[in-house]
């Protein structure tokens, strides 16, 4: 479940904010308890036989997965992996006010601050293909990554959490400390680092005693269990094989399945379900981050670390369901086509594959550009290098309305974005391509800034049979920021779609139209839908439907997809924004007490925060209780002193103590983190016009009337205090330019 809406106290002429979901940045959500390396590797148990005994008939494949980069995901720190891969530190590096240096005698890195020093063992090494991450153990079970990594390429030291800073845009992050649960392997890190994982969380000491069974993405990760196989194998009779191998064949699965089955390492997700299985469906046990988030250039291009999946989704070849991963990759992650890169296009693109200058425009030479060059152009986020795999071709003139990367200039790198897309622009002078490309990133981008003057063009293009299922999700996710409500037949139309990604994010956003009857209805049928994420998103839209109002059959559909929305809450028991979420569930149920304590939980774990604050504020004032409110928001500015959610409702708060200069104060700041926020407008003319402020009070409330045109209550505030000052024909004029009667 994604992150709610913010919502306001409600306590000035019942405003009520309507921000936009937030966007949360997460890896894959490990780590163990105890022993000599702070791990509990368990013995391998249950139906779960260990990557050793496939050796025994599968020696060749065997060798492959040992040295390839699922095999070695993870690694334990050994002496012929520091004397192989890795050189001496020249000098220590500078992070955070202390110095950190690598020891490889000892295999640890020593932290020097303020005259003393602590050195952590380097226990494991994590990746490898770009960079190695190393991994310590820290208090209550957690597994650390530490903050030297080691560029491979490069080879030379680096410090890891600024190697790790986004950058987007206007604006930019700050590193992590390198402590951060971010950085704790058993909350981010495990998933596609070690196989058969147990992560034993315990909520109430915030510890684990994480097992696996062995590190790496193994045998059984991919094709199940394997003790059966093993047993059914050496019943047969020699030289035969068994009629059923008991093991999942990938030759048996189709082209989606396949996908799916590599998704989860390979995609920025939210898990919806746990126990994922290859042959099952992705979007049945998760959800996909899409071009809403800020890790993405509006196109569509990678800007963080986003993995593949989202990338991939846009493919027409791989949406055509006529291509899977492994048509260019080997199970063990290499490149198939590794001396004929040309040849991973074929036999679909065979004429320009056969020919390839008419269809690149570059002569053929030693150096010529390939189908991958160009189709999949690399970049690099965390010293990390990425293939974009939509596989969609260069569009410069992208990168110069979007800054987002191309291929053409990461060749030509003593060119410009713009005289790749004169040069490209003259080669193809019209480009179906190109003019889609651009126009979806126009929507994209629009909708980010909450530009809404292009929403007839946004719901058009959600309703457009040839629309990308990624950006029509992505607009759908943005529209919730939205105030029009011309915008519910386009997003109902969308929880119709055939993909499950859009059906889910449709049906998400349908929580704000419970008025409706076809939305309750589409809400009621998604349910029921083939899909757990569709089931999910139902459920959780209607946690603040009457239950009196569902028909008894509907009812037993809604308590069923209720018991696997609660079930993915508890599929991540360490992650602050799995017990937000569920604290929203429960406050839109009006089980206060039991969002209270979610949202505590939620501050416990993460009390630098700041959304679990705020919704706790908003509930105990509903409460009644306004002091626990003001310390919650207090406790929110003093972890972010510029968040706009939180001084806005700071405002509502001290205005309704009659404290008039601490309310202005708090609104004026709120406006200064987010000035679109038409509420915090509102709210601040409210405020100026009961000062005896009126012409400046008039100002604001005109200002918000243009933020949010669609909203009736702000022009009705503005025709209200034009009658006061005396304008009659502007309060008529305000009225109607708002459709107001």
């Amino acid at each position: 479940m994604t992150t709610r809406t913010y919502l306001s106290l409600g306590l000035i002429a019942g405003l009520l904010l309507g921000g936009g979901a937030l966007g949360l940045w997460r890896l894959h959500s490990l780590h163990g308890a105890h022993g000599d390396d702070g791990i509990r590797h368990s013995a391998v148990t249950g139906d779960y036989a260990g990557s050793a005994d496939c050796r025994e008939c599968h020696e060749r494949f065997y060798g492959l997965w040992s040295t390839s980069r699922h095999g070695l995901a993870l690694q334990p720190v050994a002496l012929e992996l520091v004397q192989q891969a890795l050189s001496a530190q020249p000098e220590p590096l500078a992070l955070g006010g202390a110095r950190f240096r690598v020891d490889l005698d000892r295999q640890q890195v020593v932290e020097e601050q303020d005259g003393r020093s602590v050195a952590y063992p380097m226990l494991h090494a994590m990746g490898g293909k770009d960079v190695l991450f190393f991994l310590t153990p820290l208090e209550r079970g957690r597994l650390q990554v530490l903050p030297l990594a080691y560029d491979v390429r490069r080879r030379e030291w680096v410090a890891t959490t600024d190697i790790m800073v986004r950058h987007f845009g206007d604006r930019s992050d700050t590193a992590l400390d390198w402590r951060d649960p971010m950085l704790t392997f058993n909350t981010s890190c495990y998933h596609c680092h070690v196989s058969q994982v147990d992560k034993n969380y315990e909520p109430q000491t915030d510890s684990y005693r994480t097992t696996w069974s062995e590190p790496g993405i193994t045998c059984e990760a991919c094709h199940g269990p394997g003790k059966e196989h093993i047993r059914a194998c050496r019943a047969a009779p020699e030289g035969t094989v068994p009629a059923d191998l008991r093991t999942i064949r990938w030759g048996d699965l189709s082209y989606g399945q396949r996908n799916d089955a590599c998704a989860p390492c390979h995609a920025k997700l939210r898990p919806v379900a746990p126990a994922f299985m290859p042959g099952a469906r992705f979007f049945d046990h998760y959800d996909l981050v899409c071009l809403e988030d800020p890790d993405f250039h509006a196109d569509g291009r990678d800007l963080g670390e986003n993995y593949t999946l989202t990338g991939w989704l846009m493919n027409p070849c791989a949406r055509s369901g006529m291509l899977d991963c492994t048509h260019c990759h080997t199970p063990s992650g290499r490149f198939r086509q590794q001396d004929q890169a040309n040849t991973a296009c074929l036999p679909c693109h065979a004429s320009r594959v056969l020919h390839p200058a008419d269809h690149s425009r570059h002569p053929v030479t030693p150096k010529a550009p390939t189908c991958i060059s160009c189709h999949l152009p690399m970049t690099e986020f965390s010293r990390l290098r990425r293939s974009d795999h939509s596989f969609r071709p260069p569009v410069p003139q992208a990168s110069v309305q979007f800054g987002s990367p191309n291929a053409c200039v990461l060749c030509h790198t003593d060119r410009t974005n713009e005289w790749a897309a004169a040069k490209v622009t003259e080669w193809r002078p019209k480009s179906a391509w190109r003019e889609r490309v651009l126009q979806q990133g126009a929507l994209v981008e629009a909708a980010r800034k909450a530009n809404w003057q292009a929403l007839p063009e946004m719901l058009a293009h959600l309703q457009a049979e040839a629309s990308e299922p990624v950006v029509v999700t992505s607009l759908v996710r943005l529209l919730q920021r939205c105030p029009d409500r011309t915008r519910w037949p386009a997003l109902r139309a969308c929880a119709r779609h055939s993909s499950p990604l859009v059906r889910g994010a449709a049906l998400a956003a349908l929580a704000d139209d419970l008025g409706s009857e076809a939305s309750v209805g589409l809400l009621l049928a998604g349910l029921s839908d083939e899909v757990r994420l569709v089931r999910v998103r139902a459920a959780a839209s209607l946690a603040a439907y009457p239950r009196e109002a569902i028909r008894a059959e509907e009812r037993a559909a809604l308590e069923k997809a209720e018991g696997e929305l609660l079930a993915s809450f508890a599929a991540q028991p360490d992650d602050w924004s799995a017990y937000y979420n569920r604290g929203n569930y429960y406050e839109s149920r009006g089980e206060a007490e039991r969002a209270l304590a979610d949202y505590a939980q939620a501050s416990r774990l993460r009390p630098d925060v700041v959304p679990p604050w705020v919704n706790a504020a908003i509930l105990h004032a509903r409460l009644g209780d306004l002091p626990q409110a003001e310390s919650a928001l207090r406790r929110a500015l003093k972890a972010e002193p510029a968040n706009a959610p939180a001084n806005f409702n700071l405002g509502l708060l001290m205005a309704e103590k009659r404290d008039v200069v601490a309310a202005e104060t708090a609104l004026r700041m709120a406006l200064r983190a987010d000035p679109t926020m038409a509420s915090a407008v509102h709210s601040l003319g409210i405020l100026l016009a009961g000062d005896g402020r009126l012409p400046e009070a008039l100002s604001f409330c005109r200002q918000a009337c243009r933020l949010a045109p669609a909203e009736a209550k702000y022009a009705q505030t503005l025709a209200f205090y034009l009658e006061q000052a005396g304008d009659h024909a502007g309060a008529a004029q305000a009225l109607r330019d708002a459709g107001v009667r």
